[in-house]
């Protein structure tokens, strides 16, 4: 009798064990599109519904052509966060992934530390074959009716996050930070923490990837206390510049997984950003 219940009870625990499992592997491959409006004080009125395909840590998964194909033409930019892939992924997926998001439109990319474990030589190969633009701490202006928006691309340390980052690439060609509005791409957020100061209005980062597994009554376990609060989603950010504003930093939740394929409570996600001019 008691062995019955018993064997009852392990069968009860098995298939429920396989149900959360289910679920997790289909959370991790859901192919889902966040579309939200940005509104930025400083945005040049010449960039109001300037959009961008934000994508950040796909790693190994294939992105999805029937549901990114239709942007072409509906997006103005594609933002690539790091972690195109990882290593032993391979790369005829990543060239496939290149190729996909180029054809939507102009695509600027920083790396992320999966990045740099796998054959980095021909990861940015692939990049720059693409016609994707690689930014390792630089800067790029995008220009409409004499307006610019500026986008500063952060690459992560090449040896590990441990290593200093690069020197901030300044903007020289702009004369005064109120005549200025500046995107920053940066895959890992943690690199604001090491920061005095982040002349920014916008950054969007990932790397967290929301903390991927996140159980009941325990949350997600970070080694950093930093990503207990700033994991996934928006958050204000102080510049720190003598302006006095905060910039808006948005963690994305990433495209893929890190380690095994499982989700909880982080869906993979993706983002279409409209930048608004702010009427306050």
């Amino acid at each position: 009798m008691v062995s019955t219940w018993a064997w009852g009870m392990a069968l009860v625990i098995l298939l429920i064990a396989a149900a959360v499992v289910i679920i997790m592997v289909i959370n991790a491959f859901r192919n889902r599109i966040i579309t939200e409006e940005i509104m930025l004080d400083s945005l040049p009125e010449e960039f109001d519904g300037f959009r961008i395909l934000f994508i950040t840590d796909i790693h190994r998964r294939r992105l999805p052509s029937a549901l990114l194909t239709p942007l072409k033409g509906g997006v103005d930019v594609v933002f690539l966060g790091g972690d195109l892939t990882e290593k032993d992924s391979p790369l005829n997926r990543l060239v496939d992934n290149m190729t996909l998001v180029t054809s939507i439109a102009s695509t600027y990319v920083v790396h992320g530390n999966h990045d740099y474990r796998a054959n980095i030589s021909r990861v940015d190969e692939i990049i720059q074959d693409s016609g994707a633009k690689l930014l390792m701490d630089e800067n790029v202006a995008f220009e409409r009716e004499g307006a610019k928006l500026w986008l500063t691309g952060i690459d992560f340390p090449k040896n590990g996050g441990k290593t200093p980052y690069g020197p901030f690439p300044q903007l020289t060609t702009t004369p005064s930070a109120e005549d200025t509005c500046r995107i920053i791409l940066v895959h890992d957020p943690l690199w604001l923490s090491k920061r005095q100061s982040v002349p920014a209005d916008l950054i969007l980062a990932g790397h967290t990837h929301g903390g991927q597994v996140i159980l009941p009554f325990v949350g997600q376990r970070h080694v950093e206390h930093f990503y207990h609060k700033y994991d996934a989603g928006k958050f204000s950010w102080p510049r720190g510049d003598g302006s006095a504003k905060n910039a808006l930093l948005l963690i994305s939740r990433g495209f893929g997984t890190a380690h095994l394929p499982l989700r909880w409570g982080s869906p993979a996600e993706m983002h279409v950003l409209t930048l608004r001019k702010s009427t306050q």
